[in-house]
């Protein structure tokens, strides 16, 4: 625990100033080797999850050494944890670009649905990170405050299209933004967690062009009607 506290403090200090001493191994450009690190590694524990990443693969792909993955992250742990932070960041920061509030509520919806689909469809590896920190019951990321405060102006956003949708009559009271939420993570997550056992029990590819368009399609809408008067 006091890995992950220590090396989240030296991430921090690292991105927002020059190390205090300088950073062992061969690097001009902290934030870059930092940004590499973490791409290399969503994809290790994303495949592998926890237990089964190497720190030895994440530093030969990165051209780095482990001295300098735990200088900056503490901990394999850490790292992971920090993966967990970068991925949720990614996914927070496209969908505050959406311009929910520019639009009519529906037209609001479709579109939020529309891109966690495609976000999904298109990010296997945070589909397998989320999966992975479920098989850990969640206890590392119930330690980043980060990933909790990341979430609120999602489900913010969710509310205000919401009650938008109520005021002006399209939308049907007495449901809760964060079960909107879950249902459309639900439906967008599962055509990517499931893809090999359900393509393979109902000889369906997942993959195709036209399989993903029709089910973008239905996703989209069972939400909107779920959601509509």
């Amino acid at each position: 625990m006091n890995e992950l506290v220590h090396g989240a403090a030296r991430r921090k200090g690292a991105r927002s100033a020059a190390p205090a001493r300088k950073a062992p191994g061969r690097t001009n450009d902290p934030e870059r080797t930092q940004a590499n690190i973490l791409e290399v590694a969503e994809a290790e524990f994303g495949e592998k999850g926890l237990a089964g990443a190497r720190i030895d693969e994440i530093a030969e792909a990165t051209k780095t050494s482990k001295r300098m993955i735990y200088y900056y992250f503490g901990s394999k742990e850490g790292l992971y944890l920090a993966v967990l932070e970068e991925a949720y960041r990614r996914v927070r920061d496209v969908e505050s670009e959406l311009n929910l509030q520019d639009l009519d509520p529906e037209d609001a919806l479709r579109r939020l649905v529309a891109f966690t689909f495609d976000h999904h469809l298109h990010h296997e590896s945070y589909i397998r990170l989320v999966m992975s920190e479920n098989i850990n019951r969640g206890q590392y990321m119930a330690q980043s405050q980060h990933i909790q405060d990341l979430n609120v102006p999602a489900i913010a956003a969710i509310r205000n299209l919401y009650e938008r949708g109520v005021k002006s009559g399209a939308f049907r009271k007495g449901l809760d933004p964060v079960d909107i939420h879950a249902s459309i993570s639900a439906l967008s997550f599962f055509n990517v967690s499931n893809r090999h056992t359900f393509g393979t029990i109902f000889k369906l590819d997942m993959l195709s062009p036209s399989y993903i368009a029709q089910r973008r399609a239905n996703v989209t809408e069972m939400v909107v009607r779920f959601v509509r008067k």
